[in-house]
């Protein structure tokens, strides 16, 4: 649903019924039990491409081709592709840093995303941005931020647009575990729930922040109950089972739609990865991740769903080479990308009135 284009009056009794209506039209609700063999397919297609294209990108990292900063989300996939699929048209990502598989999940194309991540003129941030700044206004995308913690009031902020406009939609914003002990993570919490803001926050809870365990960091490990104090209610949420993911975001969507304020979703999951390219995870065993690996997979348990209700291993082995074939497709689309002229150096700087 497209915002109106004139924001109606605060005081009028009328608009703000019919909004609650186009809102309430606009949940969806579902639950394991009816998660078909369709869902499947969608869901197993989208964490693939997340997977493939996060491999490549640090294939390409690793041979010098995309500088800066990297973080991948290999392993994460369930979380935003999981909520994606209980969102409506309109609603809004916002998330940190280790963002491509938000990205991707957001319907951005491949080749933009690659294309930012080589610095090339035709990324979605025109080859300045990388991998931690890009957006897309027109997907509903809103970054990639390098600041920790910075996003959830600028999520904040986007939830704020929409009760104002009274369009219905709700603002979705992702951090991680270790951002949740910043504080501006709690001045947005007091203000979202104080005006009552159409906003859910997801927290990725990785396990090891930027290379410490959360029992270690945290004095409280439930990130769910981190709202507690703003009467902000949250869940816990396994976030290896896209399906679990899914039918959580379900509820805590219909709990927005309804004017009851925002949501908090803890969503334990697990990076197989360092935090960063540069990151040797020497702080965790090798052993832990195998055990991850073969025992909590996300693409795993869709797979082996799919294998069971008749699809054959040559059909997923033909999802594999088609999503290969578009990483390598992007890829190749970057590496012939030219770099940005020099005169977009002195451009998105200054907005002028």
């Amino acid at each position: 649903m497209s915002p109106p284009k004139k924001a109606p009056q605060a005081n009028s009794a009328k608009k703000t019924a019919a909004k609650k209506a186009t809102a309430q039209k606009k949940i969806t609700t579902g639950s394991i039990t009816d998660f078909s063999d369709v869902d499947d397919h969608f869901a197993y297609r989208q964490m693939l491409l997340i997977r493939r294209f996060e491999e490549k990108a640090g294939q390409l990292y690793g041979m010098g081709l995309i500088g800066g900063f990297c973080h991948l989300y290999i392993g994460q996939e369930a979380v935003v592709v999981g909520v994606k699929m209980a969102l409506s048209d309109g609603d809004q990502f916002i998330t940190s840093y280790r963002d491509h598989g938000h990205m991707l999940a957001a319907d951005m194309d491949p080749k933009g995303v690659m294309a930012e991540l080589m610095g090339r003129a035709s990324g979605y941030s025109r080859g300045k941005g990388g991998s931690m700044h890009m957006f897309s206004v027109e997907k509903n995308f809103y970054g990639g931020h390098g600041i920790v913690g910075a996003q959830v009031p600028l999520g904040t902020g986007l939830a704020f647009a929409n009760k104002y406009r009274e369009n219905g939609n709700v603002a979705v914003t992702f951090f991680g575990e270790g951002a949740a002990n910043q504080g501006q993570v709690y001045e947005a919490f007091n203000m979202a729930k104080l005006w009552s803001l159409p906003v859910l926050y997801v927290i990725e809870n990785n396990r090891y922040s930027m290379g410490t365990s959360i029992e270690r960091a945290a004095s409280t490990t439930n990130m769910s109950e981190r709202g507690r104090s703003f009467d902000i209610p949250g869940a816990q949420v396994d976030g290896m089972d896209v399906r679990a993911v899914r039918d959580a975001t379900f509820n805590a969507v219909e709990h927005i739609r309804a004017g009851k304020g925002p949501f908090i979703l803890e969503m334990l999951t697990y990076r197989y990865r360092g935090h960063s390219m540069s990151d040797p995870a020497k702080y965790r065993t090798r052993e832990e991740v195998t055990k991850e690996r073969e025992e909590h997979d996300a693409i795993e348990m869709v797979r082996k769903r799919l294998l069971k209700s008749g699809q054959s291993e040559d059909d997923l082995k033909a999802i594999d080479k088609e999503i290969r074939a578009i990483c390598n497709e992007a890829t190749e689309f970057a590496k012939e990308d030219p770099e940005p002229d020099l005169s977009e150096l002195m451009t998105d700087i200054i907005v002028e009135g």
